[in-house]
């Protein structure tokens, strides 16, 4: 007991004399190492100059704006190239919706809800993720980027214009070339998908396909909009993926994936002449996605953040 008593004296007055010891300060040197290590180590951990994941809502809207003038800036033939290369990719995003989502008819049938969200998940958002990354030239986005520039005074009328027709002529080219690809490829065998989506898209009345077009760019600029604001290629993939599939699984739709969709469902024998094709589908839907990026994404967050709608000394 004696012991024990003892050791146990021992350890309090050692661990006392260890929180009241004196610790002698750093030298200069020590001090001056620290503070030469300190900025690498904040750099390394991502200090103020460090660019964040996600920008603030206004700086959103400038990115978008400084990215429109960009774009309206590059010659007709730039505009032109990329923008084949956009019509490729979303021809290829389309495809592969019509691959997975489109061989579904038991779960169609049984649960199509289920149908619908597996035919958007898999296949546009990764055609748009493609290009926005690679700096592809895609009309309905543009149609937003572009304005928002022209609106804030970034860039001029005939720029728009060029950016709009050299993309939309590249997208089309672009669609039209995976359209053929995909029909020497052999690989859709008989399923009956791209037929009966090219047939019902060209049997909407103008309106319908007009409004639908709307709410389709609606999503999709919304996509690249909040994509713009992402640093991390991560952020850019989510903040496509759920407005794409949305769009896709709502049957709203795209002017440039039904440049792939129905000249695809044409070639393999659907009911669609080229007149039903330009007049009863690309012509509304077209006017419908200018409306949808231009005014229902970038009217409304130039008009809370830009200059829009507002007289001058405001």
């Amino acid at each position: 007991m004696v012991l024990f008593r003892s050791g146990l004296v021992a350890c309090l007055l050692a661990s006392t004399s260890y929180a009241f010891a004196f610790h002698q300060p750093p030298s200069h040197t020590q001090r001056r190492s620290t503070s030469i290590r300190s900025p690498v180590n904040l750099s390394m951990s991502g200090g103020a100059s460090a660019v964040p994941d996600l920008k603030a809502p206004p700086a959103i809207y400038e990115g978008a704006v400084a990215a429109g003038a960009a774009k309206a800036s590059a010659s007709w033939e730039k505009i032109f190239k990329l923008g084949i290369a956009a019509g490729c990719h979303i021809g290829f995003g389309s495809y592969l919706a019509i691959t997975v989502g489109g061989a579904c008819p038991a779960i169609a049938e049984a649960n199509p809800g289920l149908q619908k969200i597996i035919f958007g998940a898999f296949g546009l958002p990764f055609g748009l993720i493609m290009t926005l990354v690679t700096g592809g030239e895609l009309f309905t986005g543009n149609t937003a980027l572009v304005t928002g520039s022209v609106m804030e005074g970034k860039t001029t009328t005939a720029d728009l214009i060029k950016n709009w027709t050299a993309s939309y002529a590249g997208n089309f080219v672009g669609s039209l070339l995976l359209a053929l690809l995909a029909y020497k490829s052999g690989t859709l065998g008989n399923a009956p998908a791209s037929v009966a989506i090219a047939t019902a898209k060209c049997s909407m009345p103008f309106q319908t396909a007009f409004v639908r077009g709307i709410l389709c760019n609606w999503l999709v600029c919304m996509a690249v909009y909040m994509a713009s604001g992402c640093a991390s290629l991560i952020g850019k993939m989510v903040a496509v993926w759920f407005p794409i599939s949305a769009f896709v699984a709502l049957g709203l739709d795209h002017s440039v994936a039904n440049m792939f969709i129905i000249p695809l469902g044409m070639m393999r024998g659907a009911d669609v002449s080229i007149a039903d094709f330009l007049t009863k589908n690309l012509l509304p839907v077209t006017l419908g996605n200018i409306v949808g990026g231009a005014l229902c994404v970038m009217g409304l967050y130039g008009s809370a953040f830009g200059k829009w709608f507002k007289a001058k000394d405001e």
